[in-house]
């Protein structure tokens, strides 16, 4: 689907769209308890689909009853072949869980899931128990994981330690995870401690280490909310809309977006809603590995800033649905943007975007910052592989045209 964006301005409030990171938590959780959880889930996406159908592979039976599904745990399978689609979060996460609930089980994915980085974790998992087909989708995993000492780095992706922090409570005696590098995305694995807490599991972190206790219980809560999304919310508060719903206690380290804004100048309203004036922007240094996702929004509001934004920390932006590095240049450059790429970074400078054509590159986040950067741009900009959004976002569209923004689909 390729869509026409004409300059606009948005304003107004929508509500924040669940988390797509608490809710593939919150459901995995909910496959491992003793009891039925029923979890508030006003909308979904296709990596929570492709959540859901994995736990149903898994066993889990889901009723959905309006906003709600009802999580109820199954009978034992084995044998079974997990479809993880294209989202990463499913796969690493499912990978550590389906090696401790069943003896055989393969696994299949697409898009550039296959080429994306597994082999660090399937190493961790081979020296206690697990062996796997190979090194990239698709691949069987046969063998019994026990419990024992998980060497990883921390700096590849946190979905491996999250994976590993639901499974490793399941087994029999007490396990380690060690960190062999600086930990990333910090605040993903407190969004998995938090899930794992509400559901009774105990972890110890101390340093770069994570203690876990075997032969412990999953106790469902009965009733859980899925948080609203901080990522998601980015691309308006970007464009200064309201958007109402997001918990500023939330662990979610993207709400951290906030804090880069004001460091570049803008100001925070948080009297009703969140809602942030972009008006006034200064180039500066944002270090955003700690915050990967929110990068294409801020290279495309760092060309509404004086002078030069540089961008650092972003190597591991070269292994998400698309290397966002290459495409988010390739945005601002199709726009009339003036962009100096790093090998894990980038320079914007400040200036004004014309109309133009973008590449979505089957990634939701380059299509959403594409979409806010035809807001402010000169002239129309056209946006190829628009369907992507559905990946995270499905309703991004209609929220956009909700708060003002003029798009139709060519």
């Amino acid at each position: 689907m390729d869509v026409r964006i004409k300059p606009s301005t948005l304003s107004g409030s929508i509500t924040a769209i669940p988390s797509k990171s608490d809710a593939h938590r919150l459901l995995i959780a909910s496959l491992l308890s003793d009891e039925s959880t029923e979890i508030y889930l006003p909308s979904s996406s296709v990596d929570i689909d492709t959540t859901v159908m994995c736990i149903k592979a898994l066993g889990a039976e889901v009723t959905k009853n309006g906003d709600t599904l009802l999580i109820k745990k199954g009978s034992s399978v084995n044998g079974v072949t997990l479809d993880c689609s294209e989202s990463g979060s499913t796969f690493r996460f499912m990978v550590p869980v389906a090696s401790v609930l069943c003896d055989k089980v393969s696994f299949v994915g697409h898009g550039r899931l296959p080429d994306r980085p597994i082999k660090e974790l399937l190493d961790a998992l081979r020296k206690n128990g697990a062996d796997f087909s190979s090194d990239r989708l698709p691949f069987t995993k046969i063998g019994k994981l026990t419990s024992g000492i998980f060497e990883l780095p921390g700096n590849v992706s946190s979905q491996y330690i999250t994976g590993l922090l639901f499974a490793l409570p399941l087994l029999d005696g007490d396990s380690e995870i060690r960190l062999t590098t600086k930990l990333e995305s910090s605040a993903y694995i407190d969004i998995t401690l938090w899930a794992l807490k509400r559901f009774g599991i105990e972890i110890k972190k101390d340093g770069s280490s994570f203690f876990i206790k075997g032969n412990q219980k999953y106790i469902s809560p009965k009733e859980l909310k899925v948080d609203g999304d901080w990522s998601n919310a980015s691309y308006f508060l970007a464009s200064g809309a309201t958007v109402e719903g997001l918990d500023i206690n939330s662990p979610q380290g993207d709400k951290k977006i906030l804090d880069v804004f004001e460091k570049m100048g803008a100001e925070i309203n948080r009297d009703s809603g969140i809602s942030v004036d972009t008006s006034k922007l200064s180039g500066c240094e944002i270090d955003i590995s700690e915050i990967p996702d929110t990068f294409p929004t801020l290279a495309v509001m760092a060309t509404r800033a004086e002078g030069v934004t540089r961008f650092v920390g972003g190597a591991r932006l070269r292994i998400k649905e698309s290397d966002r590095i290459e495409t988010t240049a390739k945005l601002l450059g199709a726009l009339g943007g003036t962009v100096h790429i790093y090998d894990d970074g980038m320079d914007v400078v400040g200036g004004v975007l014309h109309g133009g054509e973008v590449d979505g590159a089957g990634d939701h986040r380059i299509v959403m910052a594409a979409a806010i950067a035809g807001t402010f741009a000169t002239g129309d900009v056209i946006i190829h592989g628009a369907e992507a959004v559905s990946k995270s976002y499905p309703s991004f569209f209609e929220d956009f045209e909700k708060l003002g923004g003029k798009y139709h689909v060519i």
